[in-house]
């Protein structure tokens, strides 16, 4: 074979430019003790994340809850994670033990209705395994021939390190199970981009999406990662022909300025022997035409909430007041800001007991309450149409037009929505409310 002198020049020249490209493109190795890892991220605190379940069509169900805790101090980083199943008194409790400094693994123990497993991490990785299905029980005792993660800890360790566009990076993680043959497997950080992420609560958030995929389980998650103070968001898991998807449920949000005592609350409900009564009904005036707003006998006529109608009673404290008046505003962009719990089980309902739409709460306390009821019924509505017109003339000139008018009544369901606020001045009052919507 020939070469030519152009041929050489362009091998010399083509050469360096591609290991120069392969050299850039090499990724990262990350591995316990890196200094990639930014500790200033490092936060202690308890989330709560709802998993669900998707379908082709986007449609969600919810699967579990995740629970985690994570204990950041000054010596080693624990992780404690809860899984609860809805409907079910199965528990998953998963704790995993690093070092707080080079976040190299040091204990991790995962006890469940399937399985139970513990691991210590040292020059060997010793522990058990046991199937509660199988019964079978297995030792374990490896060497350690490669710095590696555990696979339980790694997720909370990605906010940590230099996320920015086009970022990518591998870890060796290790991820027991018995039927491996090397429980050391890839990590690999493939890579991150701009997103954004949506809270009912907190509105929008500027985040990283890294994308990650496990060798060990073949699964490619999506992890959503706030830029500012690298809370992790959202996580979109790709396995085995699932789509699952993780949501921090934000419980440690709290807008409030009003302090809540749930027993001075609980408190107004039972502590007293003051009563409020009354009826609910709406009054439908939604004529049309000439009748417009106008209450016409035995058609407009008092529309009594069913029985069995729940009736709600919330003792109207400063609390519930910035509630309400934050709630609308936050309504305005778009989101609801939810009761806390401790306030959603300060509520007294009732039902109406007869086709009068009566109620009765028993045993209050003096203060202000709101009550509050949403009930369906029947709606008429009056039309009046002309059908016709009739021409007055006297000799041949003209004078005046009649109108022939139509009026029919048309059904169709309608709901209302009531709120009023009443107070108890005194103990042992009996006070009695018209609980009415005029429409």
């Amino acid at each position: 074979m020939i070469i030519n002198r152009s041929q050489l020049l362009f091998t010399s020249l083509l050469l360096p430019l591609l290991a120069a490209t392969l050299l850039c493109k090499a990724q990262t190795i990350i591995t316990p003790g890196d200094n990639s890892f930014d500790k200033k991220w490092l936060k202690s605190g308890k989330y709560e994340m709802a998993c669900f379940s998707l379908d082709g069509a986007g449609n969600k169900t919810e699967i579990s809850t995740f629970i985690f805790e994570i204990n950041a101090g000054n010596g080693p980083l624990s992780i404690y994670t809860t899984l609860k199943v809805p409907g079910s008194n199965d528990h998953w409790v998963d704790t995993s033990i690093i070092d707080g400094s080079t976040f190299k693994p040091i204990y991790r123990s995962s006890f469940s209705r399937n399985r139970e497993m513990v691991l210590k991490y040292d020059k060997e990785v010793t522990g058990h395994h046991y199937d509660k299905h199988t019964k079978k029980r297995s030792t374990i005792k490896e060497p350690v021939k490669e710095a590696f993660f555990d696979n339980y800890s790694y997720p909370y360790l990605l906010g940590l390190l230099p996320l920015s566009s086009g970022y990518h990076a591998d870890m060796a993680v290790y991820d027991y199970k018995p039927t491996n043959t090397s429980n050391v497997k890839k990590t690999l950080i493939e890579e991150v981009k701009n997103s954004l992420f949506v809270s009912p609560l907190t509105g929008e958030h500027k985040t990283w999406q890294v994308s990650v995929y496990e060798q060990a389980t073949d699964e490619k998650s999506e992890y959503y990662i706030d830029k500012e103070t690298r809370r992790l968001w959202k996580v979109e898991v790709f396995a085995k022909g699932q789509h699952i998807l993780m949501v921090d449920k934000e419980i440690d949000f709290n807008p409030f300025k009003s302090t809540f005592d749930k027993t001075a609350t609980l408190k107004l409900l039972k502590g007293g022997s003051a009563v409020i009564s009354g009826e609910a009904f709406a009054r439908d005036n939604q004529n049309e035409g000439a009748l417009s707003g106008i209450a016409i006998v035995n058609i407009n006529k008092k529309q009594y909430a069913r029985a069995g109608t729940q009736i709600v009673l919330i003792p109207y404290t400063e609390f519930f007041k910035e509630w309400m008046k934050l709630n609308e505003a936050s309504r305005k962009k778009g989101r609801a800001i939810p009761l806390p719990a401790d306030v959603a089980e300060c509520m007294k309902v009732t039902t109406v007991y007869d086709d009068k739409g009566h109620f009765e709460f028993v045993n209050l306390m003096p203060g202000d309450y709101m009550i509050y009821t949403e009930f369906g019924y029947v709606h008429t509505s009056i039309r009046s149409e002309a059908t016709g017109y009739t021409d007055t003339y006297i000799n041949g000139l003209y004078q005046s037009t009649y109108t022939h008018m139509t009026t029919n009544a048309y059904n169709g369901n309608a709901s209302a929505a009531i709120k009023k606020v009443v107070t108890i001045k005194k103990e042992g009052e009996k006070v009695e409310i018209k609980l009415k919507k005029t429409l």
